[in-house]
């Protein structure tokens, strides 16, 4: 697995396949490897990179980091790899820094899939769907926070397990710690206002129970980027590529060709 350097930050990614450039760009303590569907099905016709987040996966774990500091690593991956046009995937904090390269580096994103998505928030998703059923979660511990909060997040929990582990067999996974420094990064963004910026056809697919960021969420995102289109996926929570792989992969297929 290759490596770069941003800023003495070491960042690991995977490069397979030739063709059309597609970065995959993970969710929230995840890490490239959650994407290995997606690659495996991609690399046959096009370049695939998919890279760990700081403070994920493989890359180098820190103290403190921001969404903008997530943005500025993929494009200096871009850079990094002389890659001048490039198509790009994002789920869930992979969809926000998606929008942020987008944003800031319009010209070079030709074609943009935001899946599991929202433009704005003042804390993380899952801190907002605590906050949300305080009721269900007030007087747990985190851990048992976490436990409980799956049946609110996703619809297909046997094909969200096996995919979990599956990637869990891959990577490095985050302690506590860890996972609340990364959650800390998603705090206080709003894009609202910059993504009639983005010049790439976008397309942004939302999960029916998703329980994280709602549907109406990804909507909103939709409706503020120039000719979006926005797909809901009825058998899904926040994770559509997982929870209706097949639906997925056609419809992604067919819109980055």
């Amino acid at each position: 697995m290759p490596i770069f350097k941003h800023r003495e930050i070491e960042l690991f990614y995977e490069d397979i396949g030739e063709g059309r450039p597609l970065l995959l760009l993970h969710g929230l303590t995840s890490s490239s490897a959650m994407f290995y569907r997606e690659i495996d099905f991609f690399k046959k016709e096009r370049r695939v990179i998919a890279l760990d987040s700081r403070g994920h996966g493989n890359s180098s774990r820190l103290e403190q980091y921001t969404l903008q500091d997530h943005i500025e690593d993929a494009i200096a991956l871009l850079s990094h790899l002389k890659i001048e046009a490039v198509d790009v995937l994002g789920v869930s904090m992979g969809s926000y820094i998606a929008q942020g390269v987008a944003i800031q580096n319009a010209e070079k994103v030709k074609k943009l899939i935001l899946v599991a998505t929202k433009s704005y928030g003042e804390q993380s998703s899952m801190a907002e769907l605590f906050d949300r059923y305080a009721n269900k979660f007030d007087g747990l511990s985190l851990i048992d926070k976490f436990s409980a909060s799956s049946s609110y997040i996703y619809h297909n929990q046997n094909r969200v397990d096996e995919w979990l582990s599956q990637t869990a067999q891959n990577r490095r996974q985050l302690n506590m710690k860890e996972q609340g420094i990364a959650a800390d990064a998603l705090e206080k963004f709003d894009f609202r206002q910059q993504l009639a910026k983005i010049t790439a056809e976008t397309l942004v697919i939302s999960g029916t129970f998703d329980g994280l960021n709602p549907p109406e969420k990804g909507r909103e995102t939709a409706v503020f980027i120039p000719d979006a289109t926005f797909m809901e996926f009825r058998r899904s929570g926040h994770a559509p590529n997982v929870e209706q792989p097949y639906l997925f992969l056609g419809i992604a297929e067919n819109f980055l060709e």
